[in-house]
């Protein structure tokens, strides 16, 4: 059934723009002083001929998406090569509907044959995982949904209903077969808070290679008026929450540094921490045993903790 709010893409455009972190950011095993964000353009238009322009952007964080022994700038250029395949690609998709309708079946049904094609046609280097591949195709599909919302001249969180959708959630999800849960006529909006909130709490990240004691000055730090240890940070900005990265391949070293930012956020009045461990533990211990000793010698500091990131 076809609606007249149904959206077809009429046009793509990709945007790469290069930004230069403040500081260098300890992500993992590897440090990042640069990222490029692709950013998307995307045109769609109605059945009755309205027309939306929708932006989308993601940064391209190659040491998250694709953690591998190839050089940085290898990586870095083979994610840019397949934002431009996925340009085009999206440039050519006909399917129309609402913007989930349009953007679920090539998140799931394309996108992997894109990848497996884009893959094979670099046999002599490593493959670029799925997880790369659904970070790049983020940017067209938020600028998706921002431009059906756009030429329907609604805020697109007021469109997941059935004014505007057909398929139901039942088209895209499976209940696990013990759970007692059926999706079928149930629609995004059914699941929507009736209040939306319009105040969050800001995490304010803590690097691996962020100043947090006055002794670790140079004096080569930015002096751009912006703070640099993280007690400034903190009363400059009313911080309530810090994500702390951690190394995963360092115990002591985690273990202190968690200790020694939980300190500083119990001085400054912040009220939660959750500990990042970047994806880089391979085994539960080692996190069980940074967290059994953090709540015998830090109970205070154990309590703080909201949740565990990426171990």
């Amino acid at each position: 059934m076809t609606k007249s709010t149904d959206g077809t893409i009429k046009d793509v455009a990709l945007f790469f723009l290069p930004v230069e972190t403040r500081v260098p950011l300890k992500f993992g095993p590897e440090t990042l002083t640069s990222v490029t964000c692709a950013r998307v353009r995307m045109t769609v238009e109605t059945k009755t001929g309205r027309v939306g322009v929708g932006w989308g952007e993601t940064p391209l964080s190659v040491q998250w998406v694709w953690p591998a022994a190839l050089t940085y700038e290898e990586r870095h250029q083979t994610l840019k090569d397949f934002c431009r395949h996925l340009a085009g690609a999206w440039r050519h998709w006909t399917l129309s509907g609402h913007a989930m309708e349009i953007a679920h079946p090539f998140i799931f049904g394309e996108l992997p044959r894109i990848l497996d094609a884009f893959n094979a046609r670099r046999s002599d280097a490593a493959p670029m995982p799925w997880l790369a591949a659904l970070v790049c195709c983020s940017a067209f599909d938020i600028a998706l949904h921002d431009a059906y919302g756009v030429a329907n001249d609604r805020d697109i969180y007021q469109t997941y209903n059935a004014e505007y959708m057909t398929a139901d959630l039942s088209q895209w999800l499976t209940p696990a077969e013990d759970a007692d849960v059926s999706f079928l006529d149930r629609l995004p909006d059914d699941f929507f808070v009736s209040s939306v909130p319009t105040v969050l709490p800001a995490w304010h990240l803590v690097g691996g290679k962020d100043l947090i004691d006055p002794s670790e000055l140079t004096g080569k730090e930015p002096d751009d008026g912006y703070p640099v240890l993280l007690a400034d940070w903190i009363a400059r900005d009313g911080l309530k929450c810090l994500k702390v990265k951690l190394r995963g391949d360092d115990p002591d070293w985690d273990y202190e540094r968690l200790v020694q930012v939980g300190r500083l956020a119990v001085e400054g009045g912040v009220d939660w921490l959750t500990t990042d461990f970047n994806c880089t533990v391979r085994d539960p211990d080692y996190v069980n045993a940074i967290l059994d000793r953090l709540v015998i010698e830090h109970p205070r500091l154990y309590g703080m903790i909201l949740y565990v990131e990426q171990p």
